[in-house]
């Protein structure tokens, strides 16, 4: 067998060194979702300048509504089938995409019930036919399930490849169509072909015949293990529905499009979440029986994913008031504590954040259901009475009370899966590199004071990134020097997991 090739049951074989395949997998998946996301992030404030506050809550509807559909759909069917070592993987994921089908179908029907009903409850008609289109995406996504057989494998560069397809298309078309004054319809006309395409280039892909097969022994095992995965996407829709008909009501359609960019910012800073997540979920699923070889994954990439997740935060949160006055314009200011309250969460968000992964792996998704249960709680009882009652200052003051409430889950969880967690120690050694850069920019607008031009904002943020940049270099110099070394190795020699 090759020094790359996959064992009989799709895992990568061990002699390839799975520190190097992970190591250079977090640089293959940064580098394609720092990528795609920031077209996203482009995407939102194109938008944002193209439209006007009410037309991007029609938008924002329609994202609650595609979220709510996706995470409903999306219950863990892909990470069970990475978890699975059964011997003919063929069978295997011919099975794991019939249920992937048929969640799907089930999506899409509720879909079509559900964008009526909003549209009833929001007194808004406008969304309906909007809504109803983009849930032609529905199918499309379950399509491209092809993309967990190179995930599985640890192809990382073949995965990405096939998957870019649907975002860099999606956002060709969309800004194509917002330049020619197509208004919201180009957003939804571009995730739809995006969407397609992706599936039309993975079923392409697809080492297997494309069939569908039915187990009911595996459709046990994969309910059993994604019961509770159902009860965290539940939350996330209550999270997103509860936001658009409360944000609604209390402030109309300009505050629910206030709520929709402030959350496609939170999305794009928690996608180093997803970076590393998404390169050493099959790693410890290779792993899940060593609980040292756990817990240094753990520590090693949460440390990884800091290093970008709380700088972003924290800068986002000093330097709001700017990217409204000198980017997107004064129609946002309003959101402006919200967008600092979302940096500050975002930060604090990112220590400990992939815990659910290693539950996941080892087959245990019940906490993962108990803490979507208490987020929820949570949620409905700050969250929800604060916006109605204070609007956009009462959900920034709700995002970090939530976000509080969601770290002490997180940190209790971590305490029961990994005896030698500490937390202070990890808290600590996680936001040290962001330290020196916050109390310099601080100091400044001290001096200073906040008055600020275009051309004081831009050096501030310059000088930001760059004291950032070192303090990261010198903190985290042995853990960049070990991922370096891994970079450098050659699998076939390389350190097995």
């Amino acid at each position: 067998m090759s020094a790359s090739a996959p064992t009989p049951t799709g895992r990568p074989d061990s002699s390839t060194g799975l520190r190097i395949r992970a190591a250079r997998g977090t640089i293959v998946n940064a580098v394609f979702l720092t990528s795609i996301n920031t077209l996203a992030l482009v995407r939102g404030f194109l938008v944002a300048a193209f439209l006007s506050t009410a037309e991007y809550g029609v938008w924002g509807v329609v994202l609650v509504v595609l979220a709510t559909l996706q995470l409903l759909r999306q219950i863990g069917i892909g990470d069970k089938f990475i978890q699975q070592d059964e011997p003919d993987q063929e069978r295997a994921f011919r099975k794991a995409m019939t249920f992937e089908v048929g969640l799907s179908a089930i999506a899409l029907a509720g879909g079509l019930a559900l964008v009526p009903v909003l549209a009833t409850i929001l007194g808004t008609p406008e969304i309906i036919l909007p809504g109803l289109v983009s849930l032609l995406v529905i199918p499309a996504y379950a399509l491209q399930a092809p993309l967990w057989i190179f995930y599985r494998e640890m192809d990382f560069v073949r995965q990405r490849k096939l998957q870019a397809t649907d975002p860099v298309l999606g956002f060709l078309v969309a800004v194509v169509l917002l330049i020619a004054g197509a208004g919201y319809w180009a957003l939804i006309i571009g995730i739809v072909f995006g969407a397609w395409a992706g599936a039309f280039f993975s079923l392409r892909a697809c080492r297997y015949p494309l069939a569908f097969a039915f187990d009911r022994e595996t459709l046990r095992a994969y309910a059993s293990f994604s019961w509770p995965l159902l009860a965290a996407g539940g939350g996330a829709v209550v999270v997103g529905q509860g936001l658009v008909i409360v944000g609604e009501a209390t402030l109309g359609l300009a505050g629910v499009g206030i709520i929709a960019l402030a959350s496609v910012i939170s999305q794009y800073s928690d996608r180093a979440d997803q970076v590393v997540t998404q390169t050493i979920y099959p790693t410890i699923c290779a792993v899940k029986d060593r609980a040292d070889l756990l817990y240094e994954a753990f520590v090693k990439s949460n440390r990884l994913a800091v290093m970008w997740g709380a700088p972003f935060g924290l800068g986002l949160a000093l330097f709001a008031e700017d990217l409204v006055a000198f980017a997107i314009g004064e129609k946002w200011r309003p959101g402006i504590g919200l967008m600092q309250a979302i940096g500050v969460s975002v930060a604090v968000h990112q220590i400990g954040f992939n815990w659910d992964a290693f539950y996941r792996a080892l087959g245990r998704t019940k906490p993962i259901g108990v803490a979507a249960a208490i987020g929820i709680l949570a949620f409905v009882a700050i969250a929800l009475p604060l916006l109605a009652t204070e609007g956009l200052r009462g959900l920034a003051l709700a995002t970090l009370l939530v976000e509080g409430v969601n770290f002490a889950v997180r940190m209790f969880f971590l305490r029961r899966l990994f005896s030698a967690f500490r937390l202070l120690r990890h808290t600590g050694r996680a936001l040290l590199p962001s330290v020196p850069a916050v109390g310099i920019v601080v100091l400044l607008r001290l001096v200073v004071g906040e008055e600020s031009t275009r051309l004081a904002a831009a050096s501030m943020l310059a000088l930001y990134v760059l004291v950032t940049i070192a303090a990261t270099a010198f903190f985290e110099r042995r853990l960049l020097s070990e991922m370096r070394s891994y970079l450098r190795a050659r699998p076939e020699v390389g350190a097995a997991a």
